[in-house]
């Protein structure tokens, strides 16, 4: 059978006649759109894996009624079913089961081959909404072109997966006097928050592979840089390539010349761009100074500049950072970023297994869970007093945000709330300098919620104020979340007390050792409840925290402002089994699945802790026990539901038929017997 010839030549005349006909200034594969662009095409990975070659059959940058300029990439094909590729979930499938990028389909779709091209531009460029549209088409038995379009919308709101705006029959919608129609449409756009979790989780499996590779090269290739340099460089490097919009424009890659002249070494000139940006984010003078004093020490030592071979060991490693992670800090993350990278750069250092575990990273749905159980929501001022990279704040301002957005429907009070929530309803406390700038990062990546990020011990030097501007004003707490330092006095205990004795009402979940609650703690815990009511005590998974040390943990749930009472009712809850499997190879795609209905298995414990037995529906009563515990102990925190000895109906019934089943199957046997001594 002959081979099926390609018409995309045809299917190209055809769609850049359109385009001229519109008077619309294109440009073709090998003409330059401009100088951001075409960077961002050169440094992203190629279609078949290696850098560069990106080249759109054709490009254009429009703009719209609001003066925002749109990016079109347009990527042609000549056979019949060529159009796009599409996963199990109806998306773009430009990556693979182990989430590697595609190459067969980005190569051989038309569509695919575009939302490539659209995610370059989003991982280099300050544009974020790309259109991105596939072309294919093929003759027919009288010798005519039929063809078929794809239009997708690849933006940071929808983590460059590309959403299709809807069908077409040409390219007359980016027309001037159609392309705000066709905007409007593309606006109005929107993912479930189902899609939204699920994207999250498989960027999070994304991000945790790119940390591994990134942290991997820094330590073995790197010399002379100690874990706390990698963290301010990471650090440095993402502040610089964010940007400003209209404002500060994004450090690029070539803007590092690896000189050796003073004051314009790579050092100083990232050092240039971090402070253009703090400056326009209105951050507290001290603030601002503390964070550029942090970095400057690493970035301006001789070594890290001097050029070797044409370039310096900073732009190197800055390379590194833009390259492997630009694409996932710039496309809206919904995640404690900066914790795994703590928590793999943690994973080369040589600390005892016990500061090991005080360092760990709190899961983002273990995060997720505690926030619930602390029932914050938009209104909430929800603190941390071990605040570590932020991810229980992250987790609480995601919960506000998505509460606010929920509740309110003008879009302009809503962009006030968000604004609010972010400047003046969360607070953490991280006395660990570099911890500290990892949770700075990680507030300003969320869009920024490091206002009240302090650099103070909450034991010691907290008052219960505001850190900046209002730092005569008491921060109204009622929501407490934390995941403590387990050496400290109390197993961490200590941390609770002081943070529930600031507060006067609301609510509080921490997880902790649970030794805390049999022994360890006992002092600590007969004073909380002097002013705070224990509402529920959740075992959790052994294996919770993977790759570290099986540390028994639970969650403790507590109302604020009133003494607990002997006859308060406590809700034990077992949740060994979470409905997570967990692994800890290295080489594994994700080292979490949910295989017996996780999410469903957390939504129930918040239900549970919040209305109690009758919302038990996967967990059987054996998990889930309301009992007491006397105030006067501190020691009666983990209990689990009575075994019940006395024999039931069933048991009875149970024993009965197997006494008889027994009995029968002697009599055959003997029967049997019987027949062979007979002969039969």
């Amino acid at each position: 059978m002959a081979k099926i010839q390609s018409i995309e030549p045809n299917i190209a005349d055809l769609a850049n006649g359109w385009l001229k006909s519109y008077k619309l200034d294109y440009k073709l594969e090998q003409e330059s759109l401009n100088a951001e662009i075409d960077r961002a095409l050169e440094d992203y990975y190629s279609k078949n894996g290696g850098v560069g070659g990106n080249r759109p059959d054709a490009k254009l940058l429009l703009q719209d009624k609001n003066l925002i300029h749109y990016p079109i990439l347009i990527e042609y094909k000549g056979y019949k079913d060529k159009l796009v590729k599409l996963d199990n979930e109806g998306r773009v499938a430009n990556k693979t089961a182990k989430n590697q990028p595609d190459f067969k389909n980005i190569n051989s779709y038309a569509v695919n081959g575009a939302v490539h091209y659209a995610n370059a531009l989003l991982h280099y460029t300050s544009y974020t909404d790309i259109i991105a549209i596939g072309m294919t088409g093929f003759k027919n038995e009288s010798g005519n072109i039929e063809h078929s379009i794809g239009v997708y919308y690849v933006s940071k709101s929808n983590f460059g997966i590309g959403q299709k705006v809807d069908d077409y029959t040409d390219l007359s919608f980016l027309k001037k006097e159609n392309f705000d129609k066709f905007i409007e449409k593309v606006k109005n756009l929107q993912l479930t928050q189902e899609e939204i979790e699920k994207l999250k989780e498989q960027r999070e499996q994304e991000i945790n592979a790119s940390l591994v590779k990134l942290n991997n090269d820094i330590y073995q290739n790197e010399k002379g840089l100690g874990e706390s340099d990698r963290v301010y460089l990471v650090a440095a490097s993402i502040i610089a390539t964010l940007g400003v919009p209209n404002k500060v424009a994004a450090l690029e890659k070539s803007d590092l010349k690896s000189s050796s002249e003073d004051g314009n070494r790579d050092g100083d000139i990232i050092l240039r761009k971090i402070k253009a940006f703090l400056n326009e984010k209105n951050l507290p003078n001290e603030k601002r100074d503390l964070i550029v004093r942090t970095l400057q020490n690493t970035l301006t030592t001789d070594n890290i500049n001097k050029a070797e071979n044409g370039e310096s060991q900073l732009k190197r490693v800055f390379t590194k950072i833009v390259d492997d992670l630009g694409i996932y800090y710039k496309i809206g993350l919904t995640t404690d970023f900066t914790g795994k990278l703590f928590n793999e750069m943690y994973s080369w250092l040589g600390f005892s297994q016990d500061k090991l575990n005080d360092v760990v990273l709190t899961p983002s749905y273990v995060a997720t869970l505690l926030v619930k159980l602390a029932r914050v929501n938009k209104d909430s001022y929800v603190w941390d007093f071990a605040t570590g990279s932020a991810g229980l704040l992250v987790a609480a301002m995601n919960e506000m945000l998505i509460d606010a957005k929920n509740k309110i429907k003008s879009p302009d009070e809503l962009v006030v709330k968000s604004a609010e929530i972010k400047a003046n309803q969360l607070l953490g406390l991280e006395i660990l300098s570099s911890v500290y700038m990892l949770a700075i990062l990680n507030m300003i990546l969320m869009g920024d919620g490091s206002s009240n990020i302090l650099n103070k011990d909450s034991l010691k030097d907290f008052n219960g104020n505001y850190g900046f501007r209002k730092t005569n004003e008491k921060f109204p707490a009622d929501a407490f979340v934390l995941n403590p330092p387990y050496s400290a006095q109390g197993n961490g205990m200590i941390f609770v007390e002081k943070a529930l004795s600031m507060m006067s009402k609301g609510y509080a979940s921490i997880i902790i050792q649970n030794s805390a609650g049999t022994g360890k703690a006992v002092e600590y815990n007969k004073r909380i409840l002097k002013h705070s009511t224990l509402l529920a005590s959740i075992k959790m998974p052994i294996d919770l925290f993977v790759g570290k040390s099986s540390v028994q943990t639970n969650i403790y749930v507590f109302r604020v402002g009133e003494a607990h009472q002997k006859d308060d009712v406590v809700k034990f809850i077992d949740f060994s089994n979470d409905g997570y499997t967990r692994t800890n190879r290295k080489k594994a795609s994700s080292n979490l699945r949910d295989t017996d209905r996780a999410k469903e298995r957390y939504q129930e414990i918040v239900d549970l802790v919040r209305f109690g037995k009758g919302k038990l529906n996967i967990l059987t009563e054996k998990e889930y026990y309301e009992g007491y515990i006397d105030p006067e102990s501190g020691a009666d925190w983990n209990q689990s539901a009575p075994i019940d000895t006395k024999p039931t109906l069933d048991d009875f019934k149970k024993t009965v038929s197997d006494y008889l089943a027994w009995e029968v199957s002697n009599i055959l046997k003997n029967h049997n017997t019987e027949d062979e001594r007979l002969g039969k």
